[in-house]
């Protein structure tokens, strides 16, 4: 559904971008038939504007650039804001990095805006993105208060895929455990706490050029959660002959943008969730947990509505309760 607002210009670092059509997300917690909501944003454009945008420094320490304050109204591109002026910020490692994009403008580099770009991916899950007067994607769910694309390799949209594998939380007797209050059963994930940040989440991952996510999805998972690139190297053949079968039968439960602490007004995190359950636990009770070299650790993590996760994970895994008709 196209906004009231035909035309309207955003003043963003005392450049003018003028931006038409501006298109709604369908990816939000509410009628995907309505226009976008100021509740919808507080869920899914919330933790890209904290109050300073993290990133690692290269000494490892962790760097903080203040992001320009915007309040919840204030974050529709179509809500004035005279004084909007984010802080430019791409991390040095990014500008550095082979598998970046250059910067926009430099010699040589031409991207071709929502659509595949050779092998790079630049087509957003949510529709068609805007593209302002300075030739950089704008972020389709407003402000974040920075510019740049902050430690994001592309711009625009960076796709990844999440697989999240679940079980049911069962006692030693082997029997299902329910919860006292709900009386649902009980489910547990794989869950992987990163280096990064400390925090815990899905074990997932960037999609590589000219990959297909399913392909991204196994791959994520063999290497942080069953370290297939160290500890596990030597039963490698193995564990692809268990994630193939096991991963054969998963199903697409969530494709959009996340609300990511590293988005920025012109990059953005976009993933493709998997769900993948093992109702017996036969099939998930055999992977030989080791956390891989992103992961700082791994569990096996019991669901419930107070989890703290990284990103949209919470959301996500929320969807594949309500499918399993779990306990939250």
């Amino acid at each position: 559904m196209k906004s009231v607002l035909q035309t309207f210009v955003v003043l963003s670092s005392c450049r003018k971008v003028a931006i038409a059509n501006l298109l709604q997300s369908p990816l939000l917690s509410c009628s995907s038939s309505a226009s976008v909501p100021g509740s919808c944003y507080r869920m899914v454009h919330t933790k890209c504007r904290g109050q300073f945008y993290l990133h690692r420094t290269g000494d490892g320490s962790v760097g903080q650039i203040a992001r320009f304050p915007v309040e919840d109204a204030q974050v529709p591109w179509t809500a004035s804001l005279p004084a909007y002026s984010p802080v430019e910020f791409t991390a040095p490692f990014v500008l550095k990095a082979v598998w970046a994009d250059p910067e926009v403008g430099s010699d040589g580099f031409s991207p071709v805006w929502n659509s595949l770009d050779g092998k790079v991916n630049r087509v957003s899950h949510d529709g068609e993105y805007l593209v302002g007067e300075d030739d950089r994607p704008v972020n389709r769910m407003g402000r974040t208060g920075v510019m740049g694309r902050g430690v994001l390799g592309r711009w625009g949209p960076n796709h990844a895929a999440d697989p999240v594998v679940t079980r049911w939380k069962r006692g030693n007797d082997g029997d299902k455990v329910k919860d006292d209050k709900s009386g649902k059963n009980i489910l547990e994930f794989v869950s992987i706490q990163r280096r990064d940040n400390g925090q815990w989440a899905i074990p997932g991952g960037m999609v590589d050029p000219g990959e297909k996510v399913s392909t991204t999805v196994k791959r994520e998972f063999m290497e942080e959660a069953l370290d297939s690139t160290g500890s596990a190297k030597e039963n490698l053949e193995e564990l692809k002959i268990m994630v193939e079968k096991f991963f054969a039968g998963g199903e697409e439960v969530y494709k959009g943008y996340v609300d990511d602490p590293r988005n920025t007004d012109n990059a953005w995190m976009e993933t493709v969730a998997f769900s993948f359950h093992d109702s017996t636990g036969s099939s998930v009770g055999k992977f030989p947990l080791h956390a891989g070299d992103d992961a700082a650790s791994i569990c096996w993590m019991e669901l419930n509505s107070k989890v703290s996760l990284y990103a949209s994970h919470k959301d996500m895994l929320e969807m594949v309760v309500q499918k399993l008709n779990a306990h939250w």
